[in-house]
């Protein structure tokens, strides 16, 4: 990829991280030097990472390059998409209101809650017995 007109983001959901850059194009998305529809087959995670575009009236004018890791197909595909929506931003400033409207600016803070000791999970507990 050439450097001018060239945007980088990060994007982060749950244990996932993508680095995304995007530059004037025909509307390819690569991710991990794979298409999309290789890397995401599911085409519910797949729709997630148009969204941006959609919103922005700018789907097809832009090529996507993303290398995502950590987490898994539904984290990878978050990640892509936030990164994406950042990208947007700084290629553009006018898209920030609308993107945010969406809720796609800020990163999604959920994460697995952690086990705690002495119990089964993070909030199940062993079955108490009274005798």
């Amino acid at each position: 990829m050439s450097q001018e007109n060239l945007y980088y983001a990060t994007g982060r959901r749950k244990t996932a991280i993508s680095r995304t850059w995007i530059k004037p194009g025909s509307g390819e998305i690569v991710i991990n030097n794979r298409p999309v529809e290789e890397y995401f087959p599911i085409e519910a995670t797949r729709e997630g990472l148009f969204q941006p575009f959609k919103l922005t009236n700018t789907l097809g004018s832009y090529d996507v390059k993303a290398t995502v890791v950590g987490g898994g197909i539904v984290g990878q595909a978050g990640a892509v998409r936030h990164g994406i929506t950042r990208a947007l931003v700084s290629v553009n400033p006018d898209f920030r209101l609308t993107l945010k409207k969406a809720g796609f600016i800020k990163r999604d803070p959920r994460v697995k809650e952690r086990k705690k000791y002495g119990q089964k999970g993070a909030r199940a507990r062993f079955q108490f017995s009274k005798r």
